[in-house]
């Protein structure tokens, strides 16, 4: 092949090869979306009571771990008949006495109940068993078949209750219903 002098060959195909790099780039570039808040939908359970929340929560376990719940959650109530229930985190039972102590979730081999200040409270019956290497969170994990020691339970959670009422915890924000 023959080139004339002068005539820029490689002009034609550099263009060609420009022209398609420039089509596929103009493909890929899509205007960025504009970020949109996201609405809240309301659904029946929105509606629902954190109380009517957690019970439906018990209920629908429909078994030990259900069951364990409904005991941790009858023991709260003995010890603090004041005790705000608050349905949090998608889907945490929590309660409440002058900022949030407790909260409470099932889990596919457990029950795990944290304690928000937990690593300041008094254990002197051992029972935090999750959690420890933590300086804020302590947690007890009931398995299928544990007991709950209900007497040292309570004392635990005096003390959570009295850690709350003496420091200046967070106050909940979120859902009290």
């Amino acid at each position: 092949m023959r080139r004339s002098p002068g005539v820029n060959t490689m002009a034609g195909k550099t263009s060609t090869k420009s022209a398609k790099v420039a089509r596929k780039a103009a493909t890929k570039r899509v205007a960025p979306k504009a970020a949109t808040p996201r609405k809240a939908v309301a659904t029946s359970s929105d509606l629902m009571s954190a109380s009517k929340r957690i019970d439906k929560r018990i209920a629908d376990l429909g078994d030990w771990r259900g069951e364990r719940l409904a005991e941790i959650r009858r023991l709260i109530h003995e010890v603090d008949p004041e005790v705000v229930e608050e349905w949090k985190w998608m889907g945490s039972p929590v309660w409440s006495h002058e900022g949030m102590y407790a909260l409470a979730n099932a889990h596919k081999d457990k029950v795990k109940l944290t304690f928000h200040h937990g690593a300041q409270l008094p254990d002197p019956k051992k029972l935090f068993n999750a959690g420890l290497g933590g300086n804020k969170w302590r947690a007890i994990d009931f398995r299928e078949g544990d007991t709950i020691d209900e007497t040292a339970l309570k004392a635990l959670l005096r003390e959570a209750i009295a850690y709350n009422t003496t420091h200046s915890v967070p106050k909940s924000k979120g859902s009290r219903a």
